[in-house]
């Protein structure tokens, strides 16, 4: 039978106490939280327990990282590390039997239609700023043109590279690859591939197959009456980049706007003063003057512009890449105030506050749907896809091979197009492309296939 000793359990417990006491310091509260944030900016692991002394000191691991000198060259390499990461995975593939994620978290959706639904039970005006007001934001009109300039420069330029840059596309699904002879990698999704155990039909690509067109319907008041399914011809389709210019402020003779004077008023979804319906004016078919959308459309892009000089193509390359930044740059700043609305079940894109009511959807459970749309918001890749393609280091080299797929990185179509011609590649397209990581060859290669 043991017999327990108080006197000897103290004495261990005090030395027990000692030797914690020992491996903590105390400092003050201010140190404390100054370490904490210099811990919590460098992400560094230093242990520490909340327990406050009564004259406020804190208790502190000696394993806590304090401020120093080096620091500075630490906190520079660890922000150039979270910009720009070595390797980055794929875009995820959206399932086609599925609604696309909402953009905006489903919980703020919620709140923010509560808040408008008590406004409008209290009778109490909706609050709305330009553009949601109808009006134009003079700080964006500048960025408009600026978009649509590089938009005008990108359709130049790639279709002069596509004369001397080969690129191939699947005529069964809507695989592209950028190089002398199409990949051998087995994911086609087409109707007849699997006659072909899943490869590509390979066929000469087009502007259209790199630079994916949306369009979208152009309307000279966006907040006047909505588009119905009977009505939809009376309208002209033009690309979504072009309509967002368009609203944002850019003045085409062909595609006339509406620029309101006054903001329209709103209780809750109902408008209470849109300043009247107005005509869209008649267009005048004038046959000596070109359209004005001759130049930012890819219809008949590649016979418009010939084959450039072989001198010349790394200049038009590095021209076509800065054009394809600006394009997205520009876009996503105006669609953080312009609203662009997108289909959460197939491709459709619609400028403006609400969407159109043309029964054209026929993707997943269309028929519950009656053929309508699922508006949600659009993303800047709805508008702007990147078309991503696999990245192939050496063009006139074997084609791609399934087995090794994991070693192949990806880049945007339009990039890897340019890149291929003689353009410098942005930095933050190389973590996806996969640089770092060797492709085994000969015997490694059988090995690891």
């Amino acid at each position: 039978m043991t017999i327990f000793n108080k006197s000897l359990f103290l004495e261990k417990k005090e030395k027990n106490k000692k030797r914690k006491n020992s491996m903590l310091k105390t400092v003050s509260a201010d140190t404390y939280d100054c370490c904490r944030e210099l811990n919590r900016a460098f992400g560094l692991q230093g242990g520490h327990d909340g327990r406050r002394l009564p004259k406020g000191g804190v208790l502190l691991r000696t394993t806590l990282h304090c401020a120093g000198r080096g620091l500075r060259h630490d906190f520079r390499r660890i922000e150039n590390q979270k910009e720009y990461p070595q390797n980055v995975e794929f875009p995820p593939i959206q399932p086609k039997k599925k609604k696309k994620p909402y953009p905006v978290p489903l919980k703020k959706i919620q709140r923010d239609a509560r808040e408008n639904k008590r406004l409008a039970e209290l009778g109490i005006e909706k609050p709305l700023e330009p553009p949601k007001n109808g009006l134009i934001v003079q700080d964006l009109v500048p960025v408009a043109h600026e978009v649509l300039d590089a938009w005008k420069s990108l359709i130049k330029g790639l279709s002069q590279l596509l004369h001397v840059v080969p690129a191939h596309a699947c005529c069964e699904c809507t695989e592209i690859h950028v190089a002398q002879t199409g990949h051998q990698i087995q994911d086609c999704e087409g109707s007849s591939s699997m006659k072909r155990r899943s490869l590509h039909s390979w066929i000469k690509a087009s502007i259209n197959d790199i630079l994916v067109p949306i369009e979208s319907y152009h309307m000279y008041d966006p907040f006047g009456r909505r588009i119905k399914h009977e009505t939809r011809f009376d309208y002209d389709r033009i690309p979504a980049v072009v309509e967002l210019c368009i609203q944002a402020g850019v003045e085409l003779p062909d595609y006339p706007s509406r620029r309101r004077t006054k903001p329209i008023r709103m209780i809750g979804k109902k408008v209470i003063d849109i300043g009247g319906f107005a005509e869209e004016p008649k267009k005048q078919c004038n046959l000596s003057s070109p359209s004005s959308m001759f130049d930012l459309d890819t219809h008949g892009a590649m016979t418009r512009f010939p084959p450039p000089s072989e001198s010349d193509i790394p200049n038009i390359a590095q021209e076509t890449m800065t054009a394809y930044e600006t394009v997205g740059k520009g876009v996503r700043e105006l669609m953080r105030k312009y609203t662009v609305k997108a289909c959460g079940y197939c491709s459709e894109v619609h400028v403006g506050p609400w969407g159109h009511n043309a029964k054209l959807c026929g993707e997943f459970k269309h028929q519950w749907r009656d053929g309508k749309h699922g508006w949600q918001d659009a993303t800047v890749e709805e508008v702007f896809p990147p078309n991503y393609v696999w990245h192939v280091r050496d063009p006139k080299g074997p084609p791609l091979r399934g087995q090794l797929k994991r070693f192949y990185g990806k880049a945007p179509a339009i990039v890897e197009v340019c890149m291929q011609a003689g353009a410098q590649v942005p930095r933050k397209y190389i973590p996806m492309m996969r640089l770092d990581i060797i492709v085994p060859e000969g015997e490694e290669a059988r090995l690891v296939a």
